[in-house]
C-alpha cells in the first residue's frame, strides 16, 4: 500500500503562484512514476506533470509547459509542483498520483486550487 498526502492548494489571483506538495509513504520500492493530475468541474481528470523515478524525466501537459515545474526530493519521497502565471482555467482539484511498476495506481485525496480575482 502507498499513501499520498497533498498540501498547498488554495485561492490565488490570476498571474499568481502556488506550490503543491505530495508526500508518499508505504511500499515505495516499485514506484515507477509520481506526479499530478487535475480535474476541473465537468471535465475529465487529466495529467498535469509526472516524473519517471528511475530516469528523472518529467513530462508536462502542453497547457502547463513553461509555467509549471515538477521537482522531487527522493530522500523525503516528496514531489512538488510549482505553478506560476496561474490562469482561471487552472482551477481544479489537483490529485497526486503514484504508479507502480506492476500497474497499481494510487491517488491522494486531492487539493483544491482556485484561480480568481
Amino acid at each position: 500500500q502507498v499513501q499520498l498526502v497533498e498540501s498547498g492548494g488554495g485561492l490565488v489571483q490570476p498571474g499568481g503562484s502556488l506550490r503543491l506538495s505530495c508526500a508518499a509513504s508505504g511500499s515505495l520500492l516499485n514506484l515507477s512514476t509520481m506526479g499530478w493530475y487535475r480535474q476541473a468541474p465537468g471535465k475529465q481528470r487529466e495529467l498535469v506533470a509526472a516524473i519517471v523515478t528511475t530516469s528523472g524525466t518529467v513530462n508536462y501537459a502542453d497547457v502547463v509547459q513553461g509555467r509549471f515545474t515538477l521537482s522531487s526530493d527522493n530522500a523525503k519521497n516528496t514531489v512538488y509542483l510549482r505553478m506560476n502565471n496561474l490562469k482561471s482555467e487552472d482551477t481544479a482539484v489537483y490529485y497526486c498520483n503514484a504508479l507502480m511498476s506492476d500497474g497499481m495506481n494510487y491517488w491522494g485525496k486531492g487539493t483544491l486550487v482556485t484561480i480568481s480575482s
